[in-house]
């Protein structure tokens, strides 16, 4: 297992109670199943709205189960935002 950090952005850092807070997974689905157990209820359904950076990088459309996470690395959830 990986250990890093996973850093919520606006509406996720609400629904989460918290900005950031370890990741101990193998791979984003690991990550965020963790996270959808620390905070059931709203941070649930704000993760099915959201983006993924990990390490910097977009995650698109592939499936979390696919993206590896690296020891000491860096999740972004990033909620969907207006303005410009």
């Amino acid at each position: 297992m990986a250990k890093g950090t996973v850093r919520y952005w606006a509406a996720a850092k609400a629904a989460a109670g918290t900005a950031e807070e370890p990741y101990d997974a193998t791979t984003l689905a690991g990550a965020l199943d963790a996270a959808r157990e620390r905070h059931p209820g709203e941070l649930v359904r704000v993760l099915r709205r959201c983006s993924f950076l990990v390490d910097g990088d977009p995650v698109g459309t592939r499936a979390h189960e696919t993206v590896r996470l690296a020891e000491g690395g860096t999740v972004e959830v990033l909620p969907p935002f207006a303005g410009g």
